[in-house]
């Protein structure tokens, strides 16, 4: 057998994180002292690990940390964070792969490790270790999500994840066809399997279940319909889960003929972080697999209750090849309290809410691009897609939105701008696009997530 498969360990596996209805009636219930015992006793074997790796005992030790001053969650606070900008000089200081990771096992011998990379959206694709304990914890977790959500066994799984060298499309094939017994449609992204096919082979094996980005989620539905297939009928769908803004929801649902819509959030170094169950209030973060802080955007200090921030992460699974300890995603969210009547007594998060190193700041106003999207389905006319340009214009930056329009009222330009200056609080242009014209830019058919920003400074 496959040091993989002897790695993982996979009833041990399933006792430690269930599932299903063992996990709503195990770790769900835990009260909160309960709770804070499992997340001490895994937190404390993911900072021994961390002290075997070079990044981390140069990180913290430059921070003044030293071994033994880490005893519990509750001297989280006394380390750095963790930024997409540390791992990528530990690479350029220590190529291919940097110094992050732990192949090399305590007594010598090795993990078996999983290599794939981020998609190099703002830059060289950072490497992405797992060792094959880890990478199945986040599988069961992603399962636990869609059992959670409603997944049952007869399913059948439309996959619009990307394959290649990002984790997307692997991931979620893993925890589809390891955790649970629904059928898998891996297609891919647009450019893996071109649109028209994509939803004639939703139509040809009867899909249920649709799971990806919400961007190419709504390009799918009108892809449908301009091929006379009809969604809800000629598709039936009766669920889709993936990554969402909150506001599109309901433009999803009514595209394909009015599913229930699930959000859930995770990013490619940790997996899944947090979901959203039956109650659609908040996603429940699984915190028996990860301790959540929001913290503000530079200092890294957590902020008060319920304030907005940026998810900072400590993967309590994640003591093999790749610790990951007071990651700051530079995603945007706050923390809500336990729902006390949904059965779940995990904290959750609001959801996503843009990226802070993505923000613009105009003439002191704030902007997150991805927060414009939203925006636009309250208008008839657009297809939902469109693209941000900065430029810098008498020595201030302008922004500039693209939007596709395939209406045909002539004051729809200048209602557009009024209402989002209204809504936005700063003056922003409007460019006006057929169909289908931003894609090149944006990447939509061929990217795991659309690019929404142009810098053009």
């Amino acid at each position: 057998m496959s040091r993989y498969f002897t790695q993982a360990d996979f009833p041990e596996l399933n006792r430690a994180f269930p599932i299903g209805d063992a996990f709503l009636s195990g770790p769900a219930q835990f009260d909160p002292e309960r709770l804070r015992a499992l997340q001490e006793d895994r937190f404390s074997r993911v900072v021994a690990r961390a002290w075997q790796i070079p990044f981390y005992r140069r990180h913290w030790g430059g921070a003044g940390v030293e071994p033994g001053d880490i005893t519990s969650l509750d001297d989280l606070e006394r380390l750095p964070v963790v930024t997409k900008e540390h791992l990528m000089a530990s690479v350029e200081a220590v190529p291919p792969y940097g110094d992050y990771h732990g192949m090399t096992r305590s007594d010598g011998g090795r993990y078996r490790t999983v290599l794939q990379t981020t998609s190099g959206t703002t830059g060289v694709p950072q490497p992405l270790f797992f060792g094959a304990r880890d990478r199945e914890v986040q599988n069961i977790l992603l399962a636990r999500a869609y059992l959670l959500q409603g997944l049952k066994p007869n399913d059948v799984v439309h996959s619009i994840y990307g394959f290649g060298m990002v984790n997307g499309g692997h991931y979620i094939r893993e925890a589809i066809l390891h955790h649970t017994d629904a059928l898998l449609l891996p297609a891919g992204t647009g450019t893996e399997t071109r649109s028209r096919q994509q939803v004639e082979l939703m139509h040809r094996f009867g899909a249920t279940v649709l799971v990806g980005f919400a961007d190419y989620m709504l390009r799918l539905a009108q892809t449908a319909q301009d091929t006379g297939l009809t969604p809800g009928t000629d598709i039936p769908l009766r669920m889709i889960s993936g990554h969402l803004d909150h506001d599109a929801r309901e433009a999803l649902s009514g595209a394909w003929g009015g599913v229930s819509v699930y959000d859930w959030y995770g990013v490619g170094d940790t997996g899944i972080i947090a979901a959203e169950g039956p109650c659609q209030e908040g996603l429940y973060v699984w915190e028996d697999a990860h301790f959540l802080e929001i913290v503000a955007p530079g200092s890294g200090k957590p902020v008060n209750p319920g304030e907005s921030g940026n998810i900072c992460v400590t993967v309590l699974f994640k003591d093999t090849v790749y610790p990951i300890i007071r990651f700051d995603t530079q995603d945007v969210s706050s923390l809500l309290p336990p729902d006390p009547t949904s059965g779940i007594n995990f904290q959750r998060i609001t959801g996503f809410s843009g990226r802070s190193d993505n923000m613009v700041k105009l003439r002191g106003v704030n902007v997150y691009p991805t927060a414009i999207g939203r925006l636009l389905h309250e208008f008839e006319g657009t297809t939902g897609e469109y693209i941000c340009r900065l430029h810098a214009s008498n020595d201030q930056d302008e922004l500039t939105v693209i939007v596709e329009y395939v209406g045909s009222d002539p004051e729809f330009k200048q209602a557009l701008a009024q209402s989002l200056r209204e809504q936005l609080g700063v003056r922003i242009g409007i460019e006006l696009v057929g169909q289908n014209e931003t894609a090149a830019l944006t990447g939509l058919e061929d990217r795991q997530k659309p690019r929404r920003l142009i810098d053009d400074r």
